[in-house]
């Protein structure tokens, strides 16, 4: 017995077999950035009304710096994910869903290469 349509049987369509893996992968990463984004909201407490010195000094920390770099990795993961669905689910035009697509994808990744970028030149250089 099949739950599809015969004009769906006639042209093949079926589930993508995908939506399962996005719908956990996108739980997951919201599950991981919930302690990333608590360190990181600690971190900006704690280094409010700091100098650029000691900033500096508190990424210079592997482990800080670690922590940091993870947050904006999972954060810029999270979010393409997030506005993935968004985009497929309400643009109907799929010349400018694909255009779209493509577009969240560039610039979630330049964001979060310029984020691990700045964290890796303080760690290195002492500052930007």
């Amino acid at each position: 017995m099949s739950f599809q349509t015969p004009l769906a049987r006639a042209k093949g369509l079926g589930s993508a077999k995908d939506g399962t893996h996005h719908f956990m992968v996108q739980r997951l990463s919201a599950i991981a950035l919930i302690p990333l984004t608590l360190c990181f909201v600690f971190a900006i407490i704690k280094l409010v009304g700091a100098d650029y010195q000691t900033v500096v000094a508190w990424f210079k920390s592997p482990f800080n710096a670690l922590l940091m770099i993870s947050f904006i990795l999972m954060s810029a993961w999270h979010g393409a994910l997030g506005a993935q669905v968004v985009i497929e689910d309400y643009i109907h035009c799929e010349s400018m869903k694909i255009f779209l697509l493509i577009i969240m994808k560039l610039a979630t990744g330049l964001a979060a290469i310029a984020g691990v970028w700045f964290v890796v030149l303080i760690n290195l250089r002492g500052g930007v």
